[in-house]
């Protein structure tokens, strides 16, 4: 089955990130491939070795448009396809030094990427029935943030907020540190009163203390499916409500199923496994 066209754009730092993976894998040179005649031209493709939901293409594009612009790829699926094992994802062709120097990078984007676009699609499918919005969290590789939320819209899913400075979260240690909900609340409403407040509660008690305090949108984190319906009727729609914490396959569906708007996953940046994919020159 193929997935509709993907709606979405590369983030905007996947030269800078292609160009600091590229550096770390090469460094001084690579020294292997000039075992290889300078002047041989190969053809070579990429294998799925299991099935999954292709993501990195871009990033695929940019390495080995980095090492060597001569070197063309010819992609037989989109962005956001799935795939079955043994299918072939693309074909290479170009100088042989410059496609083995950059194999390994282009395939760990590739293989990062779509092991999270899948996860996503496999848990988007789950809840397809329901009109809750699956999100991702910060809780990502290091450097790969953009990267890996990009994936996540691949798979069908939406982010959470980017970063620290695009959206208020107000947890429990900042609650502590500000004196209160209501002092937070109030500081960033000040601070910047067109920006959404997310609260962070534990407890039915802490959700109408977020509810008095005008919240947008409250994190119910660690709340048990029986807890999360009795704060959908609590709440009766004057806040977007987000489930978060003890998220799998098993709760899923019963989260998504009392009425809330999101639920936030973690795992679909932080546990998913690689893809496995080959780079084999034909």
């Amino acid at each position: 089955m193929l997935a509709s066209p993907l709606k979405t754009s590369p983030p905007s730092d996947l030269d800078s990130v292609v160009r600091l993976a590229l550096a770390e894998d090469i460094g001084e040179g690579d020294i292997t491939a000039e075992l290889i005649p300078e002047d041989l031209h190969v053809r070579a493709s990429i294998i799925g070795r299991e099935g999954a939901v292709l993501c990195g293409i871009p990033w695929a594009n940019a390495v080995f448009s980095q090492i060597d612009q001569r070197i063309s790829l010819n992609w037989l699926l989109s962005e956001g396809d799935e795939f079955a094992r043994h299918d072939t994802l693309v074909t290479i062709e170009g100088p042989a030094r410059a496609i083995m120097t950059g194999e390994r990078t282009a395939l760990n984007f590739l293989q990062t990427l779509s092991a999270t676009a899948t996860r996503t699609r496999q848990l988007v499918h789950l809840i397809a029935h329901t009109k809750v919005t699956l999100l991702d969290t910060r809780k990502t590789l290091p450097g790969l943030r953009s990267a890996q939320k990009y994936a996540v819209r691949a798979g069908g899913g939406s982010n959470h907020r980017l970063s620290l400075f695009d959206a208020f979260l107000i947890k429990e240690n900042h609650i502590a540190a500000c004196g209160g909900v209501i002092a937070a609340v109030n500081a960033a409403r000040r601070l910047s009163p067109k920006i959404p407040v997310e609260i962070e509660v534990q407890d039915l008690e802490g959700l109408e203390l977020a509810l008095s305090v005008g919240a947008d949108i409250i994190m119910l984190d660690n709340f048990d499916v029986q807890a999360l319906s009795r704060a959908v009727c609590l709440n009766a729609g004057r806040a977007k409500l987000e489930a978060s914490g003890g998220v799998d396959t098993e709760t899923l569906v019963s989260i998504a199923e009392t009425g809330v708007d999101y639920i936030s996953v973690g795992a679909l940046t932080k546990h998913c496994q690689a893809i496995d994919l080959s780079l084999l020159v034909t």
